[in-house]
């Protein structure tokens, strides 16, 4: 009986033994296929181009690699390829990498590609192909042909049939503007993209270009442009074309209207602010003509234009100013005269009225000193009395008068003279 406990014993360590190793091998072959990475990229190719699905092992221990389709076919096992689609070509084999290409991508190539490595268990790793399909050429709309300055366009950009949807950007000129996008999936999976865009123009925008600008991962920018037709009214501007000075009494006035726009003016009328346009004024189209004018004929003249998005005007302030003043051209003799043209150029005879007045004014001085130099004089000139007769008043005859003189001859010495 000890010996069958001890021959249960025994069977019981050597089953414990034999698990054990089993367990450390299954244990050492786990270690092993973790050390094996499988690894491959997702890709993205443009519909008609080339796709490239890599398949890479890390550490392999001669384990088998392979390819599958998203249908779980086999496309490549080692470098054989099992499916019969020559589109998928072998680019490289090794023990580390199978590389495979797959040739005129369509959309129906899309899905999930699997990288096998058969190991036990077996690994996996994915690929998922993305087919781009850019889309067709943008179409841009306008609401109207034409419009007026002032009033508000809008305009519509359609890309249509792309994968995944496509983005829009309006420009007009350098100025980029925000338009209001829908995006609309259609039932093959493909994309419309509708972009509006509303904006007020002005005369400025004429012939400004507008841009739709398509962008796409699978295509380079995409553009559909349109140019602005744009009404305005007209502009007018006065010029005068005659005189090209000051305005004088007996000058004539020309003036001419230059007016544009879009459409061109239809009609150009002249007028007079506040007052009639004098009687023999002349109006020929855009010109105005006034001969012989004179101080009744100042004022504001007007010239209007006009066109089907309205009119305009520009001002034209008249001031008539005096006639120059001129010198009379002195008669001539015709005896004298040899050509009717021979004194052209020669300089004018001076006025017989100013030579008079530069000949008073010399004999008014003249007389002006001929009076200060009398006074002078006349201030300077002296009277002389002397005492000689003194007494001779009082005498019967001139012989007493002599004797009674004070002094007589013989007292000259005593003579004396006052100066007055």
């Amino acid at each position: 009986m000890a010996s069958t406990a001890s021959g249960s014993l025994a069977l019981s360590l050597a089953f414990v033994v034999i698990s054990m190793g089993s367990f450390l091998k299954g244990a050492a072959e786990i270690i092993t296929v973790e050390g094996q990475n499988l690894a491959t990229d997702n890709v993205s190719v443009a519909e008609g181009e080339m796709a490239t699905i890599s398949c890479r092992v890390k550490n392999n221990d001669d384990s088998v690699i392979q390819l599958l389709n998203p249908n779980r076919q086999t496309i490549y096992f080692k470098d054989v390829r099992p499916l019969k689609d020559s589109r998928f070509q072998l680019v490289n084999f090794s023990d580390n990498e199978l590389r495979v290409s797959l040739s005129n991508v369509s959309l129906s190539d899309e899905g999930r590609y699997v990288c096998q490595l058969y190991t036990d268990p077996p690994q996996e790793a994915y690929a998922d192909i993305t087919v781009l399909v850019p889309p067709g050429s943008p179409i841009i709309e306008s609401r109207e042909d034409v419009v007026s300055e002032g009033n508000e366009t809008e305009l519509t950009c359609t890309a249509s049939g792309s994968k995944p949807a496509a983005s829009i950007r309006w420009m007009k000129g350098d100025e980029e503007m925000t338009g209001e996008t829908t995006v609309e999936e259609t039932y093959d999976r493909m994309f419309t993209v509708i972009s509006r865009v509303r904006f007020l123009v002005s005369k400025e925008d004429d012939g400004m270009p507008v841009d739709c600008v398509v962008e796409h991962p699978a295509a380079n920018d995409l553009l559909a442009q349109r140019n602005l037709d744009v009404l305005y009214k007209p502009e007018v501007k006065i010029v005068v074309t005659y005189p090209q000075g000051l305005t004088r009494e007996g000058d004539n006035l020309d003036l001419t209207c230059v007016a544009g726009g879009k459409p061109h003016p239809h009609q150009i009328n002249w007028l007079r602010v506040e007052e009639d346009v004098p009687p023999h004024a002349v109006v020929t189209g855009s010109d105005l003509f006034i001969e012989n004018l004179n101080k009744s004929f100042n004022g504001t003249y007007r010239c209007v234009a006009s066109n089907t998005v309205g009119e305009a005007y520009d001002d034209y302030v008249l001031y008539v100013y005096d006639a120059p003043t001129t010198i009379p051209t002195p008669t001539t003799n015709p005896a004298n005269t040899q050509d009717s043209r021979a004194g052209e150029g020669t300089p004018p005879k001076l006025d017989h009225a100013v030579i008079g007045g530069v000949v008073a004014v010399v004999m008014f001085a003249i007389l002006c000193a001929l009076i200060v130099l009398g006074r002078y004089f006349a201030r300077h000139k002296g009277t002389y009395f002397t005492h000689e007769a003194k007494g001779a008043d009082d005498a019967a005859d001139a012989d007493t008068a002599i004797i009674n003189a004070e002094g007589g001859h013989n007292n000259t010495d005593e003579k004396k003279e006052y100066y007055i």
